[in-house]
């Protein structure tokens, strides 16, 4: 029986309406609510712990229907994610590109300047723009693939899935310039929790097609699912961005469709200790095969 066209309609509607709320509350928060260092990280947890709850209520697949198993590896990855990857990438790089703009004298006083949504998109299209050659790369080059592949063994797609991965993967499409940027601080948060948000809604098991003005500049989970297509390794290398599809269409790596069916070669689901082992696993095998000879 078919989901009432109506309900359908407000549920399609769901994830431009989260993006829109994410905005609205940091346009609007009291000066004390940005400047504190944990407002960021709830946000982005309670966008996560929302779309995972959607996932129960509008379930887009029953074969990817959240099981015990699946939420304890996805709550590791997203604690991981947010704790050592992004402590690394403070550290490494953010960290040094503030050093560096400040010797250099680099500055956008220009953008600061700018109305708040036009900081929010300049600041996600810049990032995103980097993550779609990063991770168009993985899918060019064997060895940045061996640290992409255990992202595409999963079998199944769910909210916090866009953190699961190897961790040379995770901390490298965490890269970024963003802090050679003059912006708001503000504006910063709204990008960074709405691209979050947009990427979370790209995994999640949630029957939501946003309209078409949204699937045309942000990444939905009609064509994300097509980037994880268990059909063949080749048809996987498309949709490459995490939350902006715009520089797929620009580039010419857009496709149109969707796939139910997800994972790569048999389709076996990988452990963690087998995801974070991966890019070993040339020289794993040709050292077992030396073994039995």
């Amino acid at each position: 029986m078919g989901c009432d066209p109506v309900k359908q309609l407000l549920i399609n509607l769901l994830p431009p309406a989260t993006v829109a709320a994410i905005w609205a509350f940091w346009a609007f928060a009291p000066a004390a609510w940005v400047d504190a260092p944990w407002m960021i990280i709830v946000v982005g947890l309670a966008t996560i712990a929302f779309v995972q709850l959607l996932e129960l209520v509008f379930e887009r697949h029953e074969g990817w229907r959240i099981n015990r198993r699946e939420l304890a590896t996805d709550i590791f990855y997203v604690a991981f994610g947010y704790g050592v990857i992004g402590f690394l990438s403070d550290m490494l790089v953010n960290g040094p590109l503030t050093d560096l703009k400040q010797a250099w004298g680099i500055g956008t006083p220009w953008l600061a300047a700018s109305p708040f949504l036009v900081q929010v998109l300049a600041v996600m299209l810049l990032f995103e723009f980097g993550q779609y050659w990063m991770h168009r790369a993985m899918h060019n080059w064997t060895p940045l693939w061996l640290t992409h592949a255990p992202h595409h063994h999963i079998t199944q797609l769910n909210a916090m899935k866009g953190f699961v991965g190897n961790p040379v993967e995770l901390f490298l499409i965490s890269l970024g310039v963003i802090a050679l940027l003059d912006v708001n601080l503000n504006a910063l948060f709204a990008s960074i929790t709405s691209a979050g948000a947009i990427a979370t809604f790209a995994h999640a098991n949630v029957r939501a097609d946003p309209p078409i003005w949204y699937g045309f500049l942000f990444t939905t989970i009609r064509n994300h699912s097509l980037h994880h297509t268990a059909l063949s390794y080749e048809d996987t290398r498309c949709n490459y961005g995490n939350s902006v599809i715009l520089w797929d269409r620009v580039f010419g790596t857009y496709r149109e469709g969707e796939s139910a069916i997800v994972g790569q070669d048999d389709r076996k689901r990988l452990s963690i200790r087998e995801q974070w082992l991966f890019p070993l696993r040339p020289w794993l095998e040709k050292r077992s095969s030396a073994e039995v000879r």
